[in-house]
Order: C-alpha cells, then structure tokens, then sequence
C-alpha cells in the first residue's frame, strides 16, 4: 500500500513536470540548494568473491568514497538509501524512473564492481536524468585492487564534471606542514594526502624546519623551504621516490619557489644588500634573473595560468597590498585598495580570481578579487586563517585556521563563501598547497 501512494504520488508530479533541457547544476546557488542525487550500492557489492578490505567489500567502500566526494563539494544531497523504494540488481537494467521521482531525486548513479584476474577492479557506472529519463553518461574505469581509492575519486571527478559543468577535483593529493609539540619547540614536517585526508604519509623527519612546500603543475616534484642549522635551502623532491635536491642556498629567502605553468621556472624572494625582490631561475641552466627592484619588500609571487603576468605584495607604496606586472617584471600594476594589508596571493587556475590573506583590525581575511582588482569578496574570517591554495578547478579553497588558543586545522570552502568544511589530519596542519588533477 504504501509503495501504491508513492507510485500514485509520482503519477501526479510526472503529469505536471513540464519538459526541460538536459540537468546542470548552477553552481553559483547550489551550495545553498543541492541536487538531490540517489548513489543505490554497486551491483556485486557483498559478493564472496571480493576480498574484504577494512571489513567491508571493494563495492561498498568505493560506494562510500563516492558520495563522500559529491556530499563534501556543498554541491549535492545524497539520498539515503533506505528511501529507495527501487532495487537495481544489473548495470544494464533501465531503472524505474518513477520510483525515483517519487523520493525527489532529480540524478541517479547506476554502478558496478567486477573483479578481473584476481588483481583488477573495473567499475562502470551509467548517470540518469531522472526527470526526463535521459542517460547523462556511461564510463568504465580499470585499475589495481590497491588503487581503489583513486577509482572512486576518478567516477564522482566523472559525474561532478557531467552535472555540473566544471572540472572535477577529487582525484587529487594535498602537501601541507604537519606542526607538533610545544609552541617554543614547534616540530614541522612535509606531509601528504588525499584531498579527503586519507591515504595520509610524512615526507620529512622532522629534524630540520620546513616551510612553504608548492606542487609543480606536472604533479611530479614539490619544492620547500628548509632550514639545515639555521641556513634555509630550496629543495625540489621528486614524489615518485621521495629524492630531493638543493635548488640553492639563498640567506634571507622569505617564501620558497612557486612553479611556472610550464614547470621550467620557478619564482622566489630572497634578501639581498637590504632589500626583498622577486626572483625567476630557470631549472635547466640555474641561471637566475631579477624581476623586482627597488628597496621595498616584494613577496609571494605566482603566476598567472598562461605564464605571462605575476600577482605578487609589496610594500612599495607604503603599506602591504597587492601588485600585478607582467612575467618580465615590467608594467607594474597596484590592483588591491581596501583596508588593510595584503599578502598571499594566488592566481585561480582558471585565470578569473585571485586569492590571498588580509590583515584588518586584529583578524585576518580569505578573499578573492578579479585579476584586475575589482569585485573583492571575504569568503572566510577569524582570529587566523591564512594561506589560501586553488583545487584544480579553480571551485575550491583550502587555508588554515587557528581559532584563539585552538588547533591549527585545514578547511576549504566553495567559492561562492558557503560549505566550510574541516580536512581532518593527524595533528596540527597548515600552509597546504593542492595538486592538479592525477591520473588514474
């Protein structure tokens, strides 16, 4: 009888739903009112034949990494599953449509898990409209057993893509100081994880301070800033066996490199006969050319996406704000005038925003402005929050925040200044930077 309502309720609605074009997010409102979506479990989850990891099969788990993704992007509601009044036993089977109108949901995610070899897992996955019983998209994805993590990040990358318009940004890892021990002892070393917070590793001892770690855009090699006694290096690290080399030994440096979108250069600031400038070496030949000049203090640069202009703060004209100029050093542009004082800046990846920190009557600012200064927006305020860095898509920032007397925690929000959501680490975290995309 109850099934009978929901059908006859469903009937109705579907009567009276007038036609429309194919279903998109709009994500400029979205984190306020999220896309209902129903994940049913993977076709082949519990079966004997999947080994069992964690207590759980390989279905349920990458089930789980899935809507944990999409759940966390602000951007969807996940329906629970004891809602679903239809039950999907094949990945070729044509759901019902009208069992999933009846619970609201406006996507479905049809998916299932195929073990292959003993070695492999495929899984395959097929997004519908649900209004207008259209399918969205049908992919298949292939990888080891040991990578299924990085599968389930790749197929809500898939569906967030298809739903929403922009690049996904789940199959991603994040680089961050983990900070410990006594505040006049401060023990600061590399880590690495997912962008969830798992698959989470150290790749520093901690011996030797570390600062300022940057992913280059090939995904490959971090650099940072460590102090050997009380000398700071630059090292590069190659991330696929954790070798690292000097880059240079620059007294006085205040910010570690920022890689060129090419990956051949990277920018640096250093003191040098009483001043801070701007830096550029070039990997190949190690030569190294000035970009700033002058007595002021030029800081934190980064490039834009194409490569021919850097944001950068300077105190040049009296107070720290923001400077644009273009790659050679030349047409210097002032583009930040609000209260306060300005600092970190980075360059969306799409190229229409730029992040940084602002310091205002005691409390400290996450904002983004356009490249030209303009709409200047706060996303995140507190006692400390600092040093902002882009997902891949340009949707996306993670910083650190302290609250007065509290941790040092990672957190991201959307874009639009809704869904602060904390990262969970081991212990305390900040200054993170976050890769590009990788492959599967």
């Amino acid at each position: 009888m109850k099934k009978f309502k929901y059908l006859l309720a469903a009937l109705i609605l579907f009567a009276v739903t007038p036609a429309r074009a194919e279903l998109e997010i709009d994500v400029r409102g979205a984190t306020r009112n999220p896309m209902p979506i129903a994940i049913p479990e993977m076709i082949g989850s519990n079966s004997n034949i999947f080994t069992k990891i964690i207590g759980k099969d390989y279905g349920d788990k990458i089930h789980e990494v899935i809507s944990a993704d999409l759940d966390r992007s602000g951007l969807f509601r996940i329906i629970p599953q004891d809602s679903y009044i239809e039950r999907l036993t094949s990945i070729n089977q044509k759901p019902q449509f009208i069992d999933w109108q009846a619970i609201k949901s406006q996507a479905l995610v049809q998916s299932q898990v195929v073990e292959m070899n003993g070695e492999k897992l495929q899984v395959n996955f097929r997004l519908w409209d649900v209004v207008s019983q259209k399918e969205l998209l049908s992919k298949s994805f292939t990888s080891s057993k040991s990578n299924w993590r990085r599968i389930a990040h790749v197929v809500a990358d898939a569906i967030y893509e298809r739903l929403t318009g922009d690049k996904g940004y789940f199959n991603t890892r994040v680089v961050y100081v983990s900070e410990s021990g006594a505040a006049n002892r401060r023990v600061k070393r590399l880590a690495i994880m997912d962008q969830d917070g798992e698959n989470h590793k150290f790749l520093t001892d901690g011996r030797n301070l570390v600062l300022t770690p940057r992913f280059s855009p090939n995904m490959q090699k971090i650099t940072y800033l460590e102090y050997v006694g009380n000398n700071p290096r630059v090292y590069m690290m190659d991330l696929t066996n954790n070798r690292k080399q000097v880059l240079g030994n620059f007294p006085g440096m205040t910010f570690a490199p920022v890689w060129s979108p090419d990956s051949s250069k990277v920018l640096m600031s250093y003191a040098h006969n009483g001043s801070t400038n701007i830096y550029e070496m070039n990997l190949n030949s190690r030569s190294i050319k000035q970009i700033t000049f002058g007595s002021a203090i030029s800081t934190s640069p980064s490039y834009s996406p194409d490569g021919s202009k850097i944001v950068f703060n300077s105190d040049r004209g009296g107070n720290q704000q923001l400077y644009v100029m273009d790659a050679d050093g030349s047409n210097v542009e002032r583009i930040s005038f609000g209260k306060g004082r300005y600092a970190t800046p980075v360059w969306s990846p799409r190229g229409d925003y730029i992040a940084f920190t602002k310091m205002q009557g005691g409390a400290f600012y996450i904002g983004v402005m356009a490249p030209d200064g303009s709409g200047e927006r706060i996303l995140a305020d507190g006692y400390l929050v600092e040093g902002p860095t882009w997902s891949p898509n340009g949707r996306v920032l993670m910083y650190f925040r302290q609250d007065r007397g509290s941790p040092v925690r990672l957190y991201t929000i959307d874009l639009t200044g809704y869904n602060e959501r904390r990262i969970i680490t081991p212990s305390d975290a900040s200054d993170p930077a976050w890769s590009p995309l990788l492959p599967l």
